[in-house]
């Protein structure tokens, strides 16, 4: 296990750390220190413009003001929330914001935490011109920890650029479930010795460039059917199952000094029969996370608009219920007003003391301390452009993209492709389009055609017939384990009598669901640099090293296993 990483405290002294923290907390009054345990997102791109979503949300119109109404520790950006058009907007943004922190008419001025999930692959905030990535799980194929390291590293350093100090990345859930709705791709593995390889080095790229990691979802989301987001996910393992599957990589980020853990909205008996979720539990945060797990730095929630969060309480309990659990920070708030006033009631009247939240403040500060911004809050917008997206950092993503692919099976000796035309159909519009341009980049005559996650029948038979003008037909899958018409789609190609190749662009699970196919591969993501990457092996010009991160279960028997981890063809 590589050591832990110094903070930037570290090297400047504890001593130092200890007092800045210590001098803070003094000055800062009641509401303050409350607000600093929120971190929630504002509508726009610009601090000091007024948007309506802000003043039904909040009451207040702008960013700033959202800022200063809550004393806010942190904010959290999105897409859907508009505060990253472009790099330089977003770097505008978070100098903004800071700007409105730093000037509040307090006693004392506290840095944000900007914070976004990058996780890279199916969640990533920060899109084009931001370096893409393919994700966890095409990284967990390449089993490479200095790939994920080198990840991560470039990451963090754009998430710096644009102002963000805080990612909730990585995930460290292992997926053994193939009917996980949530998590799937965005898992390194079913090998909790692989994810945990591989969660220390995202730690060690992200906190390298100065970005706090946040491992998630404790005490792990991999094995579960239902989305904590729309519903309350039970996960039956024994203790003996949580120690030997989800525990290592949160120990192994721990031990690698993670500055955060994020908590899941999930009911887990075995560790607390209550029925609460896990974001709530004393048994779990405190018990378990804390003080048998020795981690003593920041624990945040997950959303807590989320459905697995909001069953059992209202928001305003489910508030001080976390803090009460050993939480510190209250991630997106759906009730703004009514959860900072009721933790403000909760310290009045005692039922969370002032020793209590003293504890998380002190954690918050410790973080912001470690990561530099106690003199390092504002970023170079000028300078933005030439770190997020370069030409090196994208052909970096690219190398290390090319080790994802898995050839999985090929009896119909299609990869490499002969020579001919090619013709691409299946799910994703702009995704059927990148291969057939990246293939045709190879000297192939590429057409392509998507038939989307849920073909027609019309739109089957219209593929079949184009088919036939090609040599070979390319079908993208995504999530065809459960999807039956996609099922139909690959069946009536090869019932035709076509010369199929089936690629799998979300998990690999499709397989199962697939009789009669010859040739297989899996990218773990549909992102430009996968069908990239893709198109280098199905041409011939690399090989496909990537070997499968999960096991694939047989569909009439999860018992048994179809595909192995670590199965992959040897060309």
């Amino acid at each position: 296990m590589v050591g832990s990483i110094p903070s930037v405290a570290e090297a400047a002294g504890p001593g130092r750390r200890r007092g800045w923290i210590e001098s803070r907390i003094a000055a800062m009054s009641l509401e303050q220190k409350v607000g600093q345990l929120f971190v929630m997102h504002v509508y726009g791109a610009d601090a000091d413009t007024p948007d309506d979503r802000n003043t039904e949300a909040y009451g207040v119109a702008t960013g700033a003001e959202v800022v200063a109404k809550y004393h806010l520790g942190g904010v959290i950006y999105f897409t859907w929330s508009d505060n990253l058009p472009d790099p330089q907007a977003g770097a505008h943004l978070s100098n903004g914001l800071q700007q409105a922190a730093m000037s509040l008419p307090t006693r004392v001025q506290i840095p944000l935490t900007i914070a976004t999930d990058q996780e890279t692959g199916l969640v990533a905030r920060m899109p084009a011109p931001a370096t893409v990535f393919p994700g966890a799980m095409a990284l967990g194929a390449a089993r490479d920890p200095e790939l994920t390291r080198e990840t991560y590293r470039i990451t963090g350093e754009e998430l710096r650029a644009i102002g963000i100090t805080c990612d909730y990345a990585p995930d460290a859930d292992v997926n053994i479930n193939p009917a996980n709705p949530v998590i799937g791709v965005r898992s390194f593995s079913s090998d909790p010795e692989l994810v945990s390889q591989l969660v220390v080095a995202g730690v060690e790229g992200l906190q390298g460039a100065k970005v706090s990691a946040t491992a998630k979802h404790f005490p792990g989301h991999g094995d579960t059917d239902v989305d904590s987001h729309t519903g309350f996910p039970v996960i039956t393992h024994s203790r003996e199952e949580w120690e030997q599957i989800d525990a290592p990589p949160f120990r192994a980020a721990i031990e690698a000094g993670i500055d955060a853990i994020m908590t899941a909205h999930i009911d887990f008996p075995a560790l607390d029969p209550s029925g609460d979720p896990a974001t709530l539990s004393k048994d779990i945060i405190t018990g378990l996370l804390r003080e048998e797990l020795g981690f003593d730095r920041v624990v945040v929630t997950d959303g807590l608009g989320m459905a697995g969060v909001r069953e059992k309480y209202g928001d305003a309990e489910v508030a001080v219920r976390a803090i009460e659990a050993g939480v510190d920070v209250l991630l997106q708030t759906p009730a703004a007003d009514v959860q900072y006033e009721a933790v403000l009631d909760a310290v009045r009247s005692g039922r969370i003391s002032a020793e209590r939240l003293d504890e998380s403040v002190a954690r918050i500060l410790g973080m912001k301390y470690d990561r530099g911004l106690t003199g390092d809050f504002q970023v170079d917008e000028d300078a933005v452009v030439a770190t997020v997206g370069s030409a090196e950092h994208r052909d970096s993503a690219q190398q290390i993209t090319d080790h994802s692919i898995t050839l999985l099976l090929d009896d119909a000796e299609l990869v490499p492709l002969p020579t001919g035309s090619v013709y691409v159909t299946g799910w994703g519009e702009t995704t059927t389009v990148a291969l057939a341009e990246a293939l045709a980049e190879h000297g192939h005559e590429a057409t392509s055609r998507a038939t989307g996650a849920d073909p027609s029948a019309d739109q089957i038979t219209q593929a079949v017939e184009e088919s036939a003008e090609a040599e070979v037909t390319v079908v993208l899958t995504y999530g065809a384990d459960a999807a039956p018409s996609q099922q139909k789609l690959v069946s009536a190609l090869l019932d035709a009598g076509r010369a199929v190749a089936v690629v799998a662009v979300k998990t690999p699970y499709d397989i199962a669901a697939l009789e009669g196919v010859e040739t297989y591969l899996a990218t773990y993501g549909y992102q430009p640099v996968s069908m990239v990457a893709l198109a280098k092996v199905l041409a011939g010009d690399t090989l496909a090293a990537g070997r499968l991160p999960v096991s694939i279960p047989h569909t009439d028997d999860p018992d048994v296993e179809l595909y192995e981890l670590g199965a992959g063809i040897d060309q």
